[in-house]
């Protein structure tokens, strides 16, 4: 399914040009580093195939690195997780693991040379003093008191804050450039801070860490990194990632290029929101399928496959832009609509009885586990007097063109033969219980003699063999397409109905399902055994996706609206 040979997108344009140009010598060193302080969403798999998808198609290198810079928000399980989502992508990173803790001291030698070349002070002002004198975009900013300690003070109270002889925010370490610069990434940003936390680690043998910038763009250099890909925001912060590089004894000098993110309909792609929703309960977990994480998709059934193909359908630019969740689902269906077998599930059971079939009687019938593939083969499924099918399957009172069963009308089982319903039962408050129906025998699919012919085709589930599983039904998280601009916040417009649970009735051929396949419940969907929950002992089935897309129109107006907002 993933397409060969699209046109070039600037970044691989930039990396053929280099190597064209003799730079780097002609190598290609990429990276990908994640922070691992949550797990990664859909937006990371265009970084992560971006970064060792270059890498790989100009016979470079790519290292996953994980920024693990703030002890306070990471913990072991984001980076399991992070492993976990990167291998699923069908991506490996070999030997080239790493993280920015691995150089911590050298990172710390980098801090003293800025000392010693009188470019960088350690700053005894609070946090909200610093930010009172870091200005405006508007307004300069205002040179701290403590700018001009002399070089060995600054060492001194360095190697004190290394020592633990400070408490936190008691001093902090800044890079002395320009607090007038109208960057304001430039007016003497932090490089060093104090955080008496244990690190994942490192344990307590540091209680100074780097700052993000500092530790980020010195890790691409210790690394050999050529060219380093990173994400619109970043673009502001390009000009201290070069003033580091110009200003220290690098031995490696890692180009940053920006390339546009993405924003996703009916999704949020902060880890910071994603995270709340996880903490506050409205979603179970980080693996959540309602959640737009590639653990909660692996988790829903979506294809490894399905979402490289999709990342290489939105292509890269230079401009945030706003992408249809349709798009992403229509890689799925496509995907799946190729692969899955298909199997009967009913998901709200209707009973109906075949009056005139044998009480005792049972036919095992061919159905195909694929219509347009015949190398995989078929399977048998049982019929019985007793079956089950889709309670929207029958109408009593239906509209002009509705195709399937009513009083009176007929309809084909698909596999098996045509029936007519003869008698509705109703309960005490008027709600149909069941159908009788009688069928022609003279009617089974692939008989010579089965020429008549019905306008609408259902499918069933024998009563007497039916699996009774709960299958999971989930629709968008939530109910707008962009809950980040919607009043009230974004969780004012979760989606209620996200979520729902059914008691189906499925074919026998489905005790044997296992996590990680996928097969299409014809009419109803694509569907998946949940990999958390047969784990325990449970077999619940999840939908991942359904076989249309129902939201299009409100995406395409959402889409025309963001348009004309421009």
């Amino acid at each position: 399914m993933e397409t060969e040979n699209r046109p070039q997108d600037f970044l691989r344009q930039l990396v053929a040009a280099d190597i064209a140009a003799g730079k780097h010598g002609g190598r290609v060193q990429t990276r990908f580093p994640p922070e691992p302080n949550g797990f990664l969403h859909i937006g990371h798999a265009k970084a992560i195939c971006l970064d060792f998808g270059i890498a790989e198609e100009f016979g470079g290198t790519c290292y996953l690195r994980f920024d693990d810079t703030n002890p306070e928000k990471e913990e072991v399980r984001y980076v399991e997780a992070i492993k976990e989502d990167v291998r699923w992508l069908g991506f490996d990173w070999e030997d080239r693991l790493a993280h920015a803790s691995d150089y911590f001291e050298q990172l710390h030698d980098y801090a003293v040379h800025l000392i010693e070349a009188g470019k960088a002070y350690v700053d005894s002002l609070s946090a909200a003093e610093i930010r009172a004198y870091r200005g405006t975009f508007t307004k300069p900013g205002l040179e701290s008191p403590y700018r001009d300690r002399s070089i060995p003070e600054n060492l001194e109270l360095f190697a004190a804050m290394r020592r633990g002889e400070f408490e936190e925010g008691e001093h902090v370490l800044r890079a002395r450039i320009d607090m007038a610069s109208p960057n304001m990434n430039l007016r003497d940003p932090t490089l060093y801070r104090i955080r008496k936390v244990p690190h994942q680690r490192t344990g307590d043998a540091w209680c100074i860490y780097p700052m993000y910038d500092f530790a980020h763009t010195l890790s691409d250099e210790l690394e050999g990194t050529t060219h380093s890909f990173c994400t619109l925001e970043f673009e502001d912060h390009r000009p201290l990632y070069e003033w580091f590089l110009d200003n220290l004894p690098v031995r490696n000098r890692p180009k940053q290029t920006e390339f546009s993110r993405f924003n996703l309909m009916f999704t949020i792609m902060s880890k910071r929101k994603l995270a709340r929703l996880v903490d506050e309960g409205h979603v179970d977990g980080w693996d959540d399928p309602r959640m737009p994480t590639l653990s909660g998709m692996r988790r829903r059934g979506y294809p490894a496959a399905a979402i490289r193909e999709f990342v290489g359908r939105i292509g890269v630019t230079k401009k945030d832009n706003l992408i249809e969740l349709g798009a992403l689902e229509t890689c799925v269906r496509e995907n799946l609509n190729a692969s899955a077998p298909r199997r009967f599930g009913v998901l709200r059971p209707l009973k109906v009885v075949i009056e005139n079939y044998p009480e005792d009687g049972e036919e095992w019938l061919t159905a195909a586990n694929h219509p347009n593939r015949p190398e995989m083969g078929s399977r048998r499924v049982p019929f019985t007097r007793e079956i089950y099918i889709e309670r929207d399957d029958f109408m009593e009172n239906p509209p002009r063109k509705f195709r399937r069963l009513r009083p009176g009308g007929e309809v084909r089982l698909r596999y098996a033969y045509i029936v007519k319903c003869e008698e509705v039962i109703k309960d005490a408050s008027g709600d149909v219980v069941e159908l009788r129906c009688s069928y022609d025998p003279l009617t089974r699919s692939g008989m010579e003699q089965a020429q008549r012919k019905v306008k609408g085709t259902v499918h069933w589930v024998s009563a007497r063999h039916a699996l009774r599983r709960e299958v999971r039904l989930y629709d968008r998280l939530f109910s707008t397409p962009n809950p980040d601009q919607g009043p009230g916040g974004f969780l004012a417009h979760l989606n209620p109905d996200s979520l729902e649970s059914v008691d189906a009735a499925l074919e026998p051929s489905l005790a044997e399902a296992s996590p990680g396949e996928r097969y299409q419940f014809e009419r109803s969907g694509y569907f998946t055994p949940d990999p958390f929950l047969h784990s325990a002992g449970r077999t619940v089935f999840l939908r991942t996706i359904t076989l249309s897309d129902s939201w299009a129109k409100i995406e395409r107006q959402a889409m025309r609206e963001a348009a004309a907002s421009k």
